[in-house]
């Protein structure tokens, strides 16, 4: 295990970033393919936020989880969301003990360092909303207790894309306690060839094995590297961009509804923590322009006509990027400034 000092001032890009490498190597033992995927897990951890994945069944989002929980030396659940959920079977609650005479309390698997939602969209609103507390105070209220989660704590949300048969659309406040969305297809084929190959290596394939996968950090370690993120130089110019280009979509012909002031942290947030990724300790224009669409597209609402012309929410945002504007240069970034 590396050592990682525990105040987040003295440790150095280049050290935050060699563990993270650490991290993603112990992944990549068990989870093949999808580099997006895992970047973006890695970054929506650093950056303190929650991961919403939209896809079909069967592409390893389970695995990527407990890879990552294993990989950090955290632990990690998985609640399968249907139609009769109850928010109580995500949070927990206060039952009697019939034995002792006394009310108890039981803690439901949100209580975990990083939480899968799977099909979050097969439950109503009701249940969805029993996240609400959890994704943006990192503590659950029982029974008028707050009881505060494990840190690091995550959720990563799968959803069924919107055409398939029983799914309910999540609440704009729901999505935008996500701090980006991601879609994802199938492997490529190589990929695919060396997940099968690994996979039925001596097993029946059947189950999600991390034979092999070693913790690369402990959660405190992991902590003290998400904190110095947090560290990380934002320069005003790089900020001032953020903010342009998520205004952006609040006028504009194409979109009903825009982001708000959420957008705008939520890309500063992941910016530090790509820069991070990258053993940078400042932000550049480049890692908004990256961003930028995972960060916005769920955040957004196309409007009719755009939606009838074939405009989705993902060129939607990509068109918002090639035009505005990006800083070139800014004196405590060196001389050059990718556009």
């Amino acid at each position: 295990m590396i050592e990682v000092e525990n105040t987040a001032p003295l440790m150095s890009a280049q050290t935050a970033a060699a563990a993270m490498d650490r991290v993603r190597a112990e992944i990549a033992k068990v989870f093949i393919g999808q580099k997006d995927l895992v970047d973006h897990a890695l970054i929506a951890l650093l950056a303190g936020g929650h991961l919403l994945v939209e896809g079909v069944p069967g592409l390893g989002k389970t695995l990527l989880v407990r890879a990552l929980a294993r990989a950090i030396g955290g632990d990690s659940r998985r609640i399968q969301f249907t139609p009769d959920l109850m928010p109580s079977d995500i949070t927990g609650n206060i039952m009697l003990d019939v034995r002792e005479g006394k009310f108890i309390t039981k803690k439901g698997p949100v209580f975990t360092n990083i939480l899968i939602a799977d099909e979050i969209n097969r439950s109503p609103a009701k249940t969805q909303a029993a996240l609400f507390e959890a994704m943006q105070e990192f503590q659950v209220t029982l029974d008028g207790a707050a009881y505060v989660l494990p840190d690091p704590f995550m959720v990563l949300a799968t959803e069924n894309p919107y055409e398939h048969e029983g799914t309910y659309p999540l609440p704009d406040a729901q999505k935008d306690r996500f701090l980006m969305k991601l879609l994802i297809d199938y492997p490529g084929l190589e990929d695919e060839k060396a997940m099968v190959a690994q996979v039925l290596s001596g097993s029946t394939g059947a189950e999600l094995s991390l034979a092999g996968l070693n913790p690369a950090l402990s959660p405190e370690e992991f902590v003290s590297i998400r904190r110095f993120a947090a560290s990380i130089r934002s320069d005003p110019a790089v900020i001032d961009y953020a903010v342009r280009l998520t205004a952006a979509t609040r006028d504009n012909g194409t979109m009903e509804t825009g982001a708000g002031p959420r957008g705008s942290l939520a890309l500063v947030r992941c910016a530090r923590a790509r820069a991070l990724l990258q053993s940078r300790d400042f932000i550049i224009p480049d890692d908004i322009k990256a961003l930028a669409v995972p960060v916005l597209r769920h955040r957004i609402t196309l409007s009719a006509e755009s939606e009838l012309e074939g405009l989705n929410e993902t060129r939607a945002v990509e068109n918002l990027v090639s035009k505005v504007e990006a800083p070139r240069g800014s004196a405590s970034l060196g001389p050059e400034l990718p556009a």
